[in-house]
């Protein structure tokens, strides 16, 4: 077993190595993230998979039975016709024990601040921009999650990549920024560690793992595809969002290039329910699904432990071996 690197989010979180699951609809399940944690990372249920904060309550005891490691609750909040009840989703992660949280989405995520900080939860809040993460900061949360254009999701609007944004949210703030988007292996973790970031935050890579609760057809085009194969839809109404490409992600393309773009046009193909059962069928073309350009560093589809182990092990090797070399004198 490949030795921790300490951070300011290892020691927070109380995890052993410095990497975290991100929040991902119909992805954050028990399996993956108790395998994630008790691998020695952080791993994370999304809130919004489930249809009800009871069933919520039901994963969160699914997952503490697989493993006596933390594990986090992701929360988004994002518009929608009909908004979850998220006091009673804080209450339930609070009478469960659970005292961190990833939080995303529009300025009323400010509301789910407030609750979870009665409560005593530790917020990781997640940022597309250096001038949101300083809001947020601002607002009390613990930890920033930025967010590169790499990222699978909603990279924003600002187009800056990580080996930017990484740096610039670093020297801003004076809470741990925790580097995401584009990230799959310990290259960089490490890259990511020398820009300042303190953790990295994998959502792609994990989804190619044997414990993510999705279609093997699924995890193999994670394999197969390479960086240049997603596509960045819902631009036209600053809702951008990067995919995977398939036939329906160019078919919203091609259906708001027009001048007079209108979402109605596509809302029934970017609709989570279509993107659900892609990921349960392996239908490729059923919906969308998320993916960051780092598809392209994924060559496996390993177990959560494999895959920590390695990038730890790698990590320690290209700090000590391969940087430590490149030092010319003393």
């Amino acid at each position: 077993m490949a030795g921790p690197l300490k951070t300011r989010v290892t020691e927070l979180l109380g995890i052993r190595h410095p990497i975290i699951q991100g929040g991902m609809q119909n992805v954050g399940r028990a399996r993956l993230a108790a395998a994630v944690s008790q691998a020695g990372g952080l791993g994370m249920l999304t809130a919004l998979t489930f249809p009800t904060p009871r069933a919520l309550a039901d994963e969160i005891a699914r997952c503490r039975a697989l493993t006596s490691a933390p594990f986090a609750v992701n929360v988004s909040v994002f518009p929608t016709m009909r908004p979850p009840d998220y006091g009673a989703i804080v209450d339930v992660i609070a009478d469960a024990g659970i005292d961190i949280v990833e939080t995303a989405g529009t300025p009323e995520v400010r509301e789910v601040w407030t609750m979870l900080q009665a409560r005593g939860i530790r917020i990781i809040h997640k940022c597309t921009s250096v001038r949101h993460a300083l809001s947020s900061q601002r607002h009390g949360v613990d930890m920033i999650s930025i967010d590169g254009f790499e990222c699978a999701g909603h990279p924003g609007e600002d187009d800056i990549p990580g080996l930017v944004l990484i740096p610039a949210a670093v020297d801003a703030l004076e809470i741990p920024v925790i580097a995401s988007g584009g990230i799959a292996d310990a290259r960089g973790l490490v890259a990511a560690l020398a820009l300042g970031a303190e953790a990295v935050n994998m959502g792609t890579r994990f989804c190619a793992t044997q414990e993510a609760e999705i279609h093997d057809k699924v995890k193999a085009a994670y394999v197969a595809n390479d960086e240049r194969q997603t596509d960045l839809i819902l631009r036209p109404f600053r809702n951008s969002a990067r995919v995977g490409r398939n036939a329906v992600s160019q078919e919203v393309l091609a259906r708001t290039s027009g001048d007079d773009p209108r979402f109605a046009d596509v809302a029934d193909l970017v609709s989570g329910q279509r993107g659900k059962a892609l990921l349960e069928s392996g239908d490729l073309d059923r919906g969308i699904y998320w993916a960051s350009m780092a598809q392209g560093l994924i060559h496996d589809i390993p177990t959560c432990d494999a895959l920590i182990s390695r990038m730890m092990r790698e990590a320690r090797d290209i700090i000590a071996a391969r940087l430590t070399g490149m030092l010319v004198g003393g």
